[in-house]
């Protein structure tokens, strides 16, 4: 399924015809996410004694890679995309900047509406969907 509707280009998409990424698919994506923040943060702090230098690098990556490519390493492995719900697109800096400090309060993404869009998504107009598989 399409992250774009050709139908009527400019206007909102309908979240209603994108597929939601999952529940599982978005935890798994987060995990892998974390994993590496953690080894990244590790590298200049000891994640057990100092616990925020991950969260800080989890803002970061979501942030940039959210903001200017749509996923995350993570999203990528498991075939997800952010897209915002205007034009199908890359969020922006901006808006990623606050989905991820809204992410890293943890709650907000767990408070789901119908369309499995958490609150972190809903704040900035996003939408977490499936990427469709590449066709032969």
């Amino acid at each position: 399924m399409a992250t774009r509707n050709s139908d009527t280009p400019g206007h909102a998409l309908d979240p209603a015809r994108l597929e939601p990424g999952g529940f599982g698919r978005r935890l798994a994506a987060l995990l892998i996410d974390w994993a590496l923040c953690m080894l990244v943060a590790s590298f200049y702090a000891d994640p057990r004694v100092v616990p925020w230098p991950p969260v800080v690098v989890l803002i970061v990556v979501n942030t940039v890679f959210i903001g200017l490519f749509g996923q995350t390493p993570g999203m990528a492995l498991a075939r997800l995309r952010c897209v915002s719900v205007a034009d199908g697109g890359a969020i922006g800096l901006l808006m990623a900047l606050l989905r991820a400090v809204l992410l890293a309060l943890f709650v907000p993404a767990v408070i789901m509406d119908s369309q499995q869009r958490g609150l972190h998504d809903r704040a900035v107009g996003s939408m977490v969907v499936r990427q469709p598989r590449p066709t032969a």
